[in-house]
Parts: structure tokens; C-alpha cells; sequence
């Protein structure tokens, strides 16, 4: 097995034990083993946890990234279309079998108070989806003060829905979504 099959096998593991079953409760030797590979080449590859952690979310972070620009340049040319996809694609994650929430909002409830690195890429990548929606938001005209608004619709949606079960919240943020955006519009 080459370096790069083994770090792909580890990430592999870890990204889903992580997901399922939280940051902490996974140790080393689980993931060793989940992943096939020796604990020696597990160190070697990441000398600590924070490190594998560390890769996870950069590699989430790339996957959330490029499947919420998928569905918003599927939504069409219309702006505010293009606003609205984000809650077409919260949507269908929350309908996914195996969905149990942001990853990163996950990782900052079990990390964030102790772990400086990881709380610091947590916070970069809610960082990058609020500068996302400004884009989006400046293409309709809209005042930059909506942005942060959606933002804040679409992560307490995450959050509900990770603890409601309840994908059907995606379709309320989006209802609140078009109040605000209609709203937004309205202001003289």
C-alpha cells in the first residue's frame, strides 16, 4: 500500500467513524483498524488526532464547498433562484440516510472550547459560507445586511435538523428565506 492509499484509507475511516460516532469517542486504535492500515503508519502519516481531524474537515470543507455551487449554478441565472437553491441543497443532505449534522458544527461542540486549531478551522469555514452568500446576495442588489441573514437561516436549519431528524426544515428556512429576501427588497 502506497503513502497516498493509506492516507486515503485513514481519511476514509476516520471521516465516517467521526461522523457517526463523534470526534472523541473514536480513538486511535479504532480507527487503525477501520482503516486497515498499522498504528505505526497511522502516526506516521499523523502524528496526532488533531492532525487527522484537521484533514477531515479540510476535506468536508471541499465537499460542502463544491456541492453547494453545484446547486446553485443548477438553479439557473436568476438571482435570488440561485439564493434560494441553498436551502434546495440543505434539503437534500438532510434527506441523506446518514445525516447527523454539520461536521464542523459537530467538531466545534466536541473540540472548539479545548482545541485551538480546530475551533480556528471551524470558524474559517463558517467564514467562507457567509462570504459565499454575500456573493450570491450582491448579485440580486440585495443590501449586504441579507447575507448574513441567510447565513444565520441556513445554519440554525443545520442544527434543528441534526436534532429534529426532520429534513421538512429545510423547506421552512427556505419559506423564511423568501420572507426575508422579499423583505429586503421592500426597504426604501
Amino acid at each position: 500500500m502506497t503513502e497516498d492509499e493509506a492516507r486515503e484509507r485513514i481519511l476514509s475511516a476516520a471521516e465516517e467513524l467521526y461522523y457517526r460516532k463523534g470526534y472523541a469517542a473514536v480513538g486511535m486504535d479504532e480507527l487503525r483498524s477501520a482503516a486497515g492500515v498499522s498504528l505505526r503508519r497511522l502516526y506516521a502519516l499523523f502524528p496526532a488526532k488533531t492532525d487527522i481531524v484537521a484533514a477531515v474537515l479540510a476535506r468536508k470543507h471541499v465537499e460542502w464547498e463544491s456541492g453547494l455551487a453545484g446547486a446553485v449554478t443548477d438553479a439557473g441565472d436568476d438571482p435570488r433562484t440561485r439564493l434560494l437553491a441553498v436551502y434546495g441543497y440543505l434539503e437534500d443532505w438532510f434527506c441523506a440516510d446518514d445525516f447527523r449534522g454539520c461536521a464542523f458544527i459537530n467538531a466545534f461542540g466536541e473540540l472548539g472550547g479545548t482545541n485551538p486549531e480546530v475551533a480556528g478551522i471551524v470558524r474559517a469555514h463558517k467564514a467562507s459560507f457567509q462570504e459565499y452568500m454575500a456573493g450570491l446576495v450582491a448579485a440580486t442588489g440585495a443590501p449586504a445586511a441579507l447575507a448574513a441573514q441567510l447565513s444565520i437561516l441556513a445554519e440554525g436549519a443545520q442544527s434543528t435538523a441534526a436534532i429534529s431528524s426532520d429534513p421538512a426544515v429545510a423547506v421552512q428556512a427556505r419559506e423564511a428565506a423568501e420572507v426575508l429576501i422579499d423583505a429586503a427588497f421592500a426597504r426604501p
